[in-house]
């Protein structure tokens, strides 16, 4: 995500690079190629305008130290600028109420459903009992794709298909929460136009009725600033309580990101990625600032790992590691954990540093599978021990798993490589840092 915009203000602190010290006329043309980026990537050109000028005010007041070079300092200041742009902090959502009730609402085809699945997964993971309720009673698909994503995250979907008033069917299914001790309603409405006035009165009159705790306001990041306008108009009318960016996946030039805020003054709650079920995040302001200026976001990261971590597995683990017994049944294993967190792409450019060396390279799930292959072209007694693999084995493991007896002798040396690193940090007393070893294979 936003990874034009990285490029291109990576490009202006390169303006900076090489000088002794900040000053009027190269922080001038600096900012001048910030603010280009900002309006190349659909910011609000007023938005633009504005933290450019703010910047520049901040950097001619610093005096540089000896140890900061002008463009770390620059860096520095429009990530915090940018941040605060974003909203400063993260806002949680509001789940008071017994049950408490979230409305969703959004344009046609901005991803309402499947974020109310994507939701309801994250409060079920969280430990509260959820129930999605089908509203969208227009297009024709909604509610069984509702069903579909209900099955797929193990929730329940109230849903009566025949019923055409969704204030009707939203008050069945509250009343049908308490009765058995749902404690969220997740509401699924309608795609609408702000031009729509009909179904912009029944929007309004949903939220009047049920009084959500929270009401949120579903973007398609990948139509820019035209999703910060849309917001606007139904913010005027509906005063919802957040934001969720969606398709961050996609090829989107961040602009709703960094103008929504300011503009709306409502503040971004959720971003949401892909078609999993998992690929939902909350959002940090200064996490997305350090990702958009190629700084990485190592806790979102960390965070994504805890969700995944099994415990016992990882017990299981460093037992073997201590014994020096760690083979490809157990690599595999953890391969496993990993596409359990995301899209790869999307972990790898947590890394600090990495997303502007993956700008161009097309990384996906599918990356594992001839790693997968060799592993499972293995006899047991390989997986367990991959010392005994000679010559000929290698290449009966190549021609099973379709890859080149170099790809094969490439994974062997990286996995012999990375036991030798973990024997040694277990003489060190780090066998369970050891296990971030695993990510050399990935490369």
């Amino acid at each position: 995500m936003f990874d034009n915009l990285s490029v291109k203000l990576d490009r202006a602190f390169k303006t900076l690079k090489g000088q002794g010290k900040i000053t009027e006329i190269n922080v001038a043309a600096t900012v001048k190629e910030i603010r280009r980026a900002l309006i190349d990537a659909d910011v609000n050109y007023k938005v633009a305008k504005d933290v450019t000028d703010k910047i520049k005010q901040e950097a001619l007041g610093k005096d540089v130290l000896i140890s900061v070079s002008p463009g770390q300092l620059l860096t520095k200041i429009v990530s915090d600028e940018l941040t605060a742009l974003m909203g400063n902090t993260q806002e949680e959502i509001n789940l008071k109420g017994d049950p408490n009730i979230i409305l969703i609402s959004g344009l046609q085809g901005s991803g309402k459903t499947t974020f109310t699945g994507k939701l309801g997964a994250l409060l079920k993971k969280q430990g509260r009992t959820v129930l999605l309720a089908a509203c969208d009673i227009y297009r024709p698909a909604a509610i069984d794709q509702l069903k579909v994503l209900g099955e797929q995250i193990g929730v329940e979907v109230f849903a009566e298909p025949e019923n055409k008033n969704a204030l009707d069917i939203a008050s069945k299914a509250i009343k049908y929460a308490k009765e058995n001790g749902k404690k969220t309603v997740i509401v699924d409405t309608a795609g609408r136009l702000a031009v729509d006035e009909e179904m912009m009165q029944e929007i309004e009159e949903l939220k009047s009725k049920l009084n959500p705790s929270e009401t949120l306001f579903v973007v398609d990041s990948m139509t820019g600033q035209d999703a910060v306008n849309t917001a606007k108009a139904f913010n005027d009318r509906l005063n919802f309580d957040g934001v969720v960016l969606t398709k961050l996946d996609g090829d989107t030039r961040g602009g709703a990101a960094l103008s929504i805020r300011t503009v709306v003054e409502k503040p971004i709650k959720y971003i949401s990625t892909g078609e999993k079920m998992d690929a939902i995040d909350v959002f940090h302001p200064d996490r997305m600032a350090n990702r958009i200026l190629g700084m990485g976001d190592v806790l979102t990261l960390v965070e994504k790992a805890q969700q995944n971590f099994d415990q016992e597995e990882a017990q299981r683990l460093n037992k073997k590691i201590r014994k020096n017994q760690f083979g490809f049944d157990d690599f595999l294993s953890q391969m496993e954990q990993i596409k359990k967190m995301g899209n790869l792409k999307d972990l790898l450019g947590m890394i600090p540093g990495m997303g502007k060396a993956l700008k161009d390279i097309d990384i996906d799930d599918d990356s594992f599978k001839p790693i997968e292959a060799i592993i499972k072209s293995m006899t047991p007694k390989e997986r367990e021990s991959p010392d005994i693999i000679d010559g000929s084995r290698r290449q009966r493991i190549a021609k099973g798993s379709g890859t080149s007896i170099q790809q094969v002798n490439q994974l062997l040396k990286q996995f012999n490589d990375m036991r030798k690193m973990m024997k040694t940090m277990n003489k060190m007393g780090g066998a369970k840092r050891a296990l971030s070893g695993m990510n050399m294979l990935g490369k």
